[in-house]
């Protein structure tokens, strides 16, 4: 069993496949993330490994976070999650995962806390038809209706389908097919939807009820700092490039308007 990721819900939008068949896909974009600590059977009774995303502000943390970040000699994150795994998924402290930790055509579960719609009717919360809208009802065309036994045994039985909290609430989809991957901006679309409103964090791991693709990295899609490294000096190559033919055409310009200027004079004289 491999580690999961947190990611955030951006919205929902559309992609055709090479067959130009039409899908609803979320994108997810999965924020930077290291590995902060390890949880083994032997000390804490289960395997697992704690991970942080998203980069944050020593301002904007508590000091006794502060005091186990600095402890660890690790980077300030925003949100912890823990992640059940095997013995043989553990990944090093300080390590990062990449997006490509999940492949194209591979089956996820998704979870996050639904949108939450307040105190509503039995009509909205569970598709009650509601009473007559015509003759014999007065006042109450919505309501459940009774709820009740007789004297026995005389009370509402545990989970009755009444008014209530509607949403706001952990849910599960399982079984959602990866649509693409964006390693460059860290995105990741999954066809159909995903519960939680725009900008919450969702939680994504193989799907149980799927085997893995052939080609899924072990114990995970780690991500290898100095090829980072490498990607900014080649960015920054080009940039110095770019500065150095816009100088260069630049003094071309400025020599051609002198020999324009240096042709007129003679052509005065």
């Amino acid at each position: 069993m491999r580690t999961g990721l947190l990611a955030k819900k951006l919205g929902m939008t559309r992609v055709y496949d090479e067959q130009r068949i039409h899908n609803s896909v979320t994108v997810l974009e999965m924020p930077n993330n290291i590995v902060v600590s390890q949880k083994k059977k032997i000390k804490d009774g289960y395997n697992a490994l704690v991970i942080g995303f998203d980069k944050l502000k020593k301002s904007n943390m508590k000091k006794p976070q502060k005091g186990f970040f600095s402890k660890n000699k690790l980077p300030l994150m925003r949100k912890l999650k823990e992640f059940r795994v095997s013995e043989d998924n553990f990944v090093e402290i300080g390590k990062s995962i990449n997006i490509s930790h999940f492949t194209v055509g591979q089956f996820v579960d998704v979870k996050s806390y639904s949108i939450g719609k307040g105190f509503a009717g039995a009509m909205k919360r569970h598709n009650f038809a509601g009473l007559r809208a015509s003759h014999g009802v007065s006042v109450s065309h919505r309501s459940h209706g009774s709820t009740g036994n007789s004297q026995d045994p005389g009370r509402v039985w545990k989970g009755k389908k009444m008014a209530g909290q509607l949403g706001n609430k952990e849910v599960t989809v399982q079984n959602l097919e990866v649509i693409s991957i964006d390693t460059e901006r860290g995105l990741i679309l999954v066809k159909g939807g995903v519960p939680g409103s725009i900008g919450s964090w969702i939680r994504i791991t193989d799907a149980k009820k799927r085997s893995l693709p052939p080609l899924t990295p072990y114990p995970a899609a780690i991500q290898d700092k100095d090829k980072s490294k490498e990607v900014i000096a080649e960015k920054d190559v080009e940039v110095n490039a770019s500065e150095e033919e816009k100088s260069k055409i630049s003094k071309d310009e400025i020599d051609t308007v002198e020999n324009s200027k240096n042709n007129e004079d003679n052509s005065e004289k």
